[in-house]
């Protein structure tokens, strides 16, 4: 995105919030030259937005033909939650070894501002709550803030460490995080859960206590496999 034109970002966030809001079907088969005329652009920043969609992991190319929204399968899904065990069960437990310093309580910060958001947007008027979603009374747009701050929660963790390999991976990996952590908290339950293990991994965290940290991670990213979450 760094390097990218104006028109290669304005194309590159249109796609990206058709994806995202579910305007794409991803059975379909879609031109760059339809979507240019679409937001009135030549076909070259178009271009180039989709390949940066294809490397970051939302759409796949289709040579000569077009690009395809790229929907989750089983093994997609089992991949990048390993992944991120592998990477964000690292961080916690680098976190928690230095959150006594200056840099770990910037974290903590960060951290708690994140969890008052999605307490927010968990309890609030038409929130999250498991009552509300069973009678059907709650807000779509606080299911999409309580997922933004659970990303920005994950990636918190990953950015305190500061490599850029891990932090590559999981901007590579986000749209595949978006489905799994959508098909997760879709799961009556699953959204009081997951504020929980959040608030937990925080007070481990404050704690000092990586190893407890670092086991709870697991379990709070491995949840999506445990009930066997597919699209």
């Amino acid at each position: 995105m760094e390097r990218m034109s104006p028109l290669q970002i304005q194309a590159y966030e249109y796609l990206k919030d058709m994806i995202l809001s579910g305007k794409l079907n991803p059975d379909e088969l879609y031109s760059e030259t339809r979507m240019s005329a679409e937001i009135g652009i030549s076909r070259t920043p178009m271009r180039e937005a989709i390949q940066c969609l294809s490397q970051d992991g939302y759409i796949t190319v289709v040579p000569s033909k077009g690009f395809k929204v790229r929907s989750l399968s089983g093994k997609d899904m089992e991949e990048i939650i390993q992944i991120r065990c592998a990477i964000e069960g690292f961080c916690v437990h680098l976190a928690a070894a230095e959150i006594e310093s200056r840099k770990g309580q910037k974290l903590l910060s960060v951290l708690d501002r994140l969890l008052e958001k999605q307490e927010k947007a968990f309890g609030g008027r038409g929130g999250l709550r498991r009552e509300n979603m069973e009678a059907g009374t709650w807000n779509k747009a606080g299911m999409e803030q309580f997922m933004e701050y659970d990303h920005q929660f994950h990636r918190a963790l990953i950015d305190f460490v500061g490599n850029k390999e891990f932090i590559q991976t999981f901007q590579r990996s986000m749209y595949l995080i978006h489905l799994t952590t959508q098909g997760a908290l879709a799961v009556p339950g699953r959204t009081e859960d997951t504020l929980k293990e959040h608030k937990l991994i925080y007070s481990y965290l404050k704690e000092g206590e990586g190893d407890a940290a670092y086991k709870l991670m697991l379990v709070h990213l491995m949840m999506p496999l445990t009930m066997h979450i597919t699209e």
